[in-house]
């Protein structure tokens, strides 16, 4: 975790280990609902260490092969360099089984993945994207259902309208559901829900890469292992930004997403798109 503006910030991966603590049913990405087919783009990426599952994350397609999810999904998290990474559609993690709860008969094996370039330049909020390069296709699906980058510097535009809490997204994710000191609701199955816009460019804290959207029984939110997943801007494809961060270990408040609109970003996702 990183101090930063008196808050702290939590990475919203999981750790295999604790995505195994499974209690219960639920209905949230936190307090969302089921998915089901909305969002077939996106996928859960499973990062292997040594050769065994380690750590999980939520990503989307841009394309069959080309996959958006958070640098801190792609870069060597913690201290110990990823050996490999994969993929699984909704089918696949509802196949699974508890010696390796994401094996499925379509999992898509990744033969690459990258940061932002000054991903370790800085604190990993500032340049929290990465791209996963699959081996094969990962889902073949009208072109329309596929994840679409913004335009460069299109949220600008949210912070002059009134009323920012009425900037609506929809964070799609395979995280836990709930979480507080006493138990742990994680199923591994694709939640949605649809948080308010809290703050943008706001000196210090958000930046001018930073999201901060609501996260409560209300509008719901996002909680570990929805890092990388999308955020997508009100009911489009649009991916407004990636799921980065949350503030504290309840999942709770608020959560922050990192900014997909900003040129350098645009220019790092695009050239592997090209």
């Amino acid at each position: 975790m990183i101090k930063r503006n008196t808050f702290r910030l939590f990475v919203l991966l999981t750790t295999l280990t604790f995505l195994l603590m499974t209690i219960g049913s639920a209905a949230a990405v936190t307090d969302g609902e089921l998915d089901g087919n909305g969002h077939p783009a996106v996928v859960l990426l499973l990062m292997e260490v040594g050769g065994q599952p380690a750590f999980r994350c939520s990503a989307t397609l841009l394309s069959p092969t080309v996959v958006l999810t958070a640098g801190h999904c792609t870069n060597a998290f913690p201290d110990a360099p990823f050996t490999g990474m994969r993929v699984f559609t909704e089918s696949n993690v509802q196949t699974g089984n508890n010696n390796y709860p994401f094996a499925g008969p379509n999992s898509v094996e990744a033969v690459s993945w990258a940061a932002h370039p000054l991903y370790e330049t800085a604190s990993f909020v500032v340049h929290d994207v990465g791209v996963v390069i699959l081996k094969s296709p990962g889902i073949i699906l009208p072109q329309n259902q596929y994840g679409v980058l913004p335009k460069v510097n299109q949220l600008d535009s949210l912070k002059i309208r009134r009323g920012l809490q009425d900037t609506t997204f929809t964070s799609v994710g395979y995280g836990l559901q709930q979480i507080n000191p006493v138990f742990v609701v994680s199923q591994k199955i694709r939640m949605v829900a649809h948080p308010r816009l809290i703050q943008i460019n706001t000196p210090g804290f958000t930046g001018d890469f930073s999201l901060l959207l609501s996260n409560n029984h209300s509008t719901g939110g996002t909680c570990f292992g929805d890092s990388g997943g999308p955020n997508f801007l009100g009911d489009s494809n649009v991916i407004a930004g990636v799921t980065s961060f949350g503030i504290n270990g309840n999942c709770a408040g608020t959560g922050g997403v990192f900014r997909m609109d900003r040129q350098n970003v645009l220019d790092f996702v695009n050239s592997f798109l090209h």
